[in-house]
């Protein structure tokens, strides 16, 4: 995604057909962040149910903002020391043309930008579901824009930036493993560690109270994602962009299959949550590798990743940290996976010539693949827990006790996601004569 260095007499003209396929993509990841929503609002308890949709939803609105006034041209300016771009010329957008191209490719300014800021959009979405039922709305939004602001923008300058650290060493990642996932996960596990537990964990059954919802949100990432991946590419004119679709299919359904093997064996049941979540974790962890492998490595990826996934949900209850939604066990680790295998898988037949241990190409991307995982790892983890600790010391990170156990919706947002205030009415009135009708005739008999 990063820009290619050409040749004046290379210069690209502009492509009508990679411009409205990158639009597509661009629509495809948006709605990703409402699939999201679904998916997180079905895995928690009714209480909490319109607060997890409204914490993927107000991702939309701060983060486009940010990402117009400052956002893009930190994340894809003119590189500062490896860590952070600028460019002057985009803050706020005023001065780009409408024909102007991205550097090396065939596409509009507008278009890439547009596809970049559904990346920014959907990752700290992802981190809500670490938070579930806990989280005052106010705190949540203001650690949304501080957060994309100093860890998301510059992390996606580290990744895919011209200059930034990452991208020069080498590291691979097609859409997201690092500045997206574990970046995401990261932080979930940094905020989780500052504000604590939910009242009753380890206690109290907090089971999803819709898995229909949580299905249907995990359809919709499903779908998403193929604009996720597949529209890295930046265009439809060599395969390489066809190959990621495919593995992006391919690994899903791998995971899935992983995923629910480790269940059964595990705990005896196939489960639909185990199902969408094992799909999750293998579109995370192809996202990183997908251009780099075949599809026979994308099952391996996959595979590998749904089993790890599912056996990494159940370390929250070893070590006592609260990740309500498993962000940490899928986003993280999947994240980490999909990245390192990189290191193993690749073919050297896809975006590059990079080629992995299991193809003749030794360790040397494996190293590389590291440092761009722990790298992202540790400053997303040390600066998202130094975000949460002093939102918590000054407006306060959690809702009352009260309010927790009440419910988040009512509290936060005055509403609640179902009203059953006219469940049964009918049913209500109709009996009514009748029972006042026998009661009456109790007693005449007496």
């Amino acid at each position: 995604m990063a820009p290619a260095i050409t040749l004046a007499a290379e210069a690209p003209t502009l492509s009508a057909a990679n411009t409205g396929f990158m639009l597509i993509c661009s629509a495809l990841v948006m709605l990703m962040t409402p699939g999201l929503a679904f998916f997180y609002g079905g895995m928690v308890r009714v209480k909490s149910t319109l607060n997890m949709l409204m914490m993927s939803f107000i991702s939309l609105g701060i983060v486009t903002i940010l990402w117009v006034l400052y956002g893009f041209s930190m994340a894809f300016g003119t590189d500062s020391g490896g860590v952070v771009g600028w460019n002057s010329d985009w803050v706020g957008l005023s001065d780009i043309g409408l024909t102007e191209l991205w550097d090396g490719y065939t596409i509009p300014v507008f278009v890439f930008l547009v596809f970049q800021l559904m990346f920014a959009v959907l990752t700290p979405a992802l981190i809500s579901g670490a938070l579930a039922d806990r989280v005052k709305f106010t705190a949540w939004g203001l650690f949304v824009a501080l957060w994309a602001t100093v860890v998301y923008f510059p992390v996606a300058h580290w990744v895919w930036g011209s200059g930034g650290w990452a991208f020069e060493l080498g590291v691979i990642d097609f859409a997201g493993g690092t500045a997206v996932h574990i970046n995401a996960g990261a932080a979930a596990l940094g905020v989780i560690l500052v504000i604590g537990k939910r009242i009753g964990f380890k206690k109290d059954p907090m089971r999803p109270h819709s898995l229909p919802l949580v299905m249907l949100g995990a359809a919709l990432l499903w779908f998403g994602w193929f604009g996720f991946n597949a529209g890295s590419w930046l265009g439809n004119d060599d395969g390489v962009g066809a190959l990621m679709f495919v593995n992006t299919q391919v690994a899903a359904a791998a995971a899935v299959l992983g995923w629910l093997a480790y269940e059964k064996i595990r705990h005896g049941a196939f489960t639909t949550l185990g199902a969408a979540s094992g799909a999750v974790a293998g579109l995370v962890a192809i996202t990183p590798a997908g251009g780099a492998v075949t599809p026979l490595g994308a099952i391996a990826v996959g595979a590998v990743s749904g089993v790890l996934c599912a056996m990494a949900v159940g370390l929250k209850y070893r070590f006592g940290y609260d990740d309500s939604l498993d962000v940490v066990g899928v986003h993280l680790v999947g994240g980490i996976m999909g990245s390192l295998l990189v290191g193993f898988f690749a073919s050297g037949k896809g975006q590059s010539d990079v080629e992995g241990l299991f193809y003749g190409g030794g360790l040397d991307q494996f190293w590389k693949q590291c440092a761009g995982v722990f790298g992202v790892l540790a400053y997303s983890l040390v600066v998202s827990a130094i975000l949460a600790l002093l939102l918590d010391k000054t407006i306060g990170m959690r809702v009352s006790d009260d309010d927790e156990v009440a419910g988040i919706d009512r509290a936060e947002h005055a509403e609640t996601a179902y009203d059953f205030s006219g469940a049964g009415g009918g049913a209500a009135r109709s009996t009514a004569p009748a029972t006042a009708a026998r009661a009456e005739s109790k007693k005449v008999d007496a």
